[in-house]
């Protein structure tokens, strides 16, 4: 099972974070606040708030959390390695 280690916050809606897989990125999430259709996560967009996320296997914003899949799917959908794990998750087609 996929699972967050470890993140930090660097700057803007970038954060550092290390998966239990020893996979390790730059996670920026400003394309997903951005577009976004969930309002939910539109709070996320002031900055402080989006930077006080806690890692509970994943990344958790008070009442807010997103799957450990989809941040690992962030991190990496340029990585060619991974495409064939993306498209089974059903991110890419």
């Amino acid at each position: 099972m996929l699972m967050v280690e470890n993140a930090n916050y660097i700057k803007d809606y970038k954060i550092y974070i290390r998966f239990n897989n020893q996979k390790e990125g730059v996670l920026d999430l400003s394309d997903f606040l951005n577009n976004t259709k969930l309002k939910p996560f539109a709070v996320l967009k002031d900055k402080n708030r989006f930077k006080n996320f806690k890692v509970d296997y994943t990344l958790k914003w008070e009442d807010l959390d997103l799957a450990p899949e989809y941040l690992f799917f962030e991190t990496f959908k340029n990585d060619k390695q991974f495409q064939s794990q993306f498209k089974e998750w059903g991110y890419l087609k």
